[in-house]
């Protein structure tokens, strides 16, 4: 890809984050951008068009600008594609690409977890894979507005001799914070021990925010979270720090007390006061959730390395038992996670 070719730009599952992603490329116009996503999401945008909206401003984005089908053939010309689709889809989808896109094709995982560019990467072995990690989190509204509701890099590992520059230029002029690491397994270590907060969100179905303002919630993300630090160490995995913060510090600022975690937090990041966790979706959506890549990754290092990992391991459980229920997430408050994953120890 030269710096300054106009590039053909492909979302694999345009839900909130492929949406938003693909929304913001097709906005500048500067791309030409394919979407693969649900009927209902292209019948909203054909009605509607596609709304950006961020913490201090919105973009519009007309219809004729954006395309979004359902047949995955329609990426057969694309140079890149963002693969943005859940974890537990990865491998069913990669094997759909794999007779779909050119060898040349740059395909970027845009995924939550740490092995989904290495299923690509089996499936599609002539084409570049590239790991990356979303930093910011985006929730969908009504007649197709995609909400950023918490703040954030795109990490990308991009590949040393500057191949995808048009890439990275092109996602810096769309305005995305679009950073470049190499190598990226700490970024995504990170971002997992980050997410596994998401099992408390979905479990007792409150936002992001009142999580992190909650002293009794913060108590269960704490264990959770020092559990896979342990797991990390035993591993020998090094993970990179939390938008400059220490892991293991993070952990300790989630044991203070409230006002000084809302200083701290204020400082670090920007919350929509309704953004919630993708899992709470899947959940009231009944659909599968990603617990087995987050929580269980820990779960399965644990076990890997002689070690037990009863907190991560009860939350998988109970996240598992509300998806069989299938009436959405089951609103446990604080004083009953934190007992339920102290009973597990």
């Amino acid at each position: 890809m030269s710096a300054n070719e106009r590039l053909h730009i492909g979302i694999m599952g345009a839900g909130a984050i492929g949406g938003y992603v693909g929304g913001r490329l097709a906005a500048k116009g500067a791309v030409e951008v394919t979407l693969i996503g649900r009927r209902t999401l292209a019948d909203a945008i054909a009605e509607n068009g596609l709304t950006l909206r961020d913490f201090d401003h919105e973009d519009r984005v007309d219809a004729s600008k954006v395309r979004i089908e359902e047949d995955p053939h329609l990426l057969s010309s694309c140079d890149v594609v963002f693969c943005c689709v859940k974890a537990g889809a990865t491998a069913k989808v990669a094997k759909t690409l794999a007779n779909v896109l050119q060898p040349t094709t740059v395909i970027v995982s845009l995924q939550n977890g740490v092995r989904n560019h290495e299923i690509l990467r089996e499936a599609l072995p002539g084409n570049p894979v590239l790991p990356a990690v979303v930093g910011f989190n985006v929730i969908i509204r009504d007649g197709a507005v995609f909400q950023r509701a918490l703040s954030g890099p795109l990490i990308i590992e991009t590949r040393p001799e500057g191949q995808d520059r048009a890439l990275v230029n092109a996602l810096r002029a769309a305005g995305i914070d679009a950073e470049e690491v190499r190598p990226i397994a700490p970024e995504q270590w990170t971002k997992l021990v980050s997410n596994l907060n998401n099992a408390v969100g979905a479990l007792s179905g409150s936002s992001t925010r009142d999580m992190i303002l909650s002293r009794q919630y913060r108590r269960v993300i704490a264990l959770l979270l020092d559990e896979a630090l342990d797991v990390l160490d035993r591993a020998g995995v090094h993970a990179a720090k939390f938008r400059g913060v220490p892991l293991r510090i993070m952990s300790l600022i989630m044991k203070l007390p409230t006002p000084i975690v809302r200083l701290v937090v204020r400082a670090q990041l920007r919350v929509d006061p309704e953004a919630r966790v993708s899992m709470w979706t899947d959940l009231e959506r009944r659909r599968p959730t990603e617990v087995d890549f987050l929580n269980g990754e820990i779960v399965s290092l644990a076990e890997k390395h002689a070690m037990n990992a009863p907190a991560n391991q009860r939350i998988v459980e109970l996240v598992h038992n509300a998806e069989r229920a299938g009436a959405g997430s089951p609103r446990m408050n604080a004083e009953m996670l934190l007992r339920r994953l102290k009973d597990a120890s």
